[in-house]
């Protein structure tokens, strides 16, 4: 089977993004961002995806690190979608449930080219603000992410009490369910929907 790869370059004048990505890789990953604590959150959505990722961003973090963060979600949702090409084979659904020490996260996911995000909290961490990585960034991110790639996403975190706990989790539990996800079945032949499209 050859390959499932992709290269997205995304260039504003607020961000300036490269994304390669191997949806069929060993989960190695080379990413520099401005963004320190999402450059290891990265890291370990490859390495429990096993998807190889290369990712080079600079941005306006001098502001807000907002304008990075959700570029680097859309650039990485373009280039999952460009790779998964026809989407013959895949099998399209995935789930994770996911503990980090204290914390519990959980993302179901579906490829069906209908962006949705759900994002459910039971969890008094959500810090709107902050110039921390934030339970609100990993909301920006993930949207970001769901609305380019065409996928409809639901992340719960079910408890925690560490944020960087919390945050690895989901990021863990994405990665997880994407691979499973994106997995060729070589008994389904086509497109897995009554549709015969997604």
């Amino acid at each position: 089977m050859k390959a499932r790869k992709a290269n997205i370059k995304r260039k504003t004048t607020e961000t300036d993004i490269t994304v390669g990505i191997n949806l069929d890789g060993s989960g190695k990953s080379d990413i520099k961002t401005p963004i320190n604590f999402l450059n290891h959150m990265l890291t370990l959505f490859a390495r429990h995806g096993l998807f190889d990722l290369k990712l080079k961003a600079s941005g306006d973090v001098e502001v807000d690190m907002h304008h990075t963060n959700e570029d680097i979600g859309i650039c990485l949702g373009q280039a999952i979608k460009k790779a998964l090409t026809d989407k013959s084979g895949i099998r399209r659904f995935g789930f994770s449930s996911l503990p980090m020490d204290e914390a519990l996260a959980e993302v179901s996911l579906d490829i069906c080219n209908r962006p949705c995000l759900k994002f459910r909290v039971h969890s008094s961490e959500f810090m709107a603000e902050g110039k921390e990585y934030s339970l609100n960034y990993l909301k920006q991110f993930l949207q970001a992410v769901a609305s380019n790639a065409g996928i409809t996403l639901h992340a719960e975190i079910v408890y925690g009490e560490d944020s960087h706990h919390i945050i690895e989790a989901v990021f863990k539990a994405f990665g997880r369910a994407l691979k499973d996800a994106v997995a060729i079945d070589p008994r389904i032949k086509g497109i897995l929907s009554t549709k015969g499209i997604l």
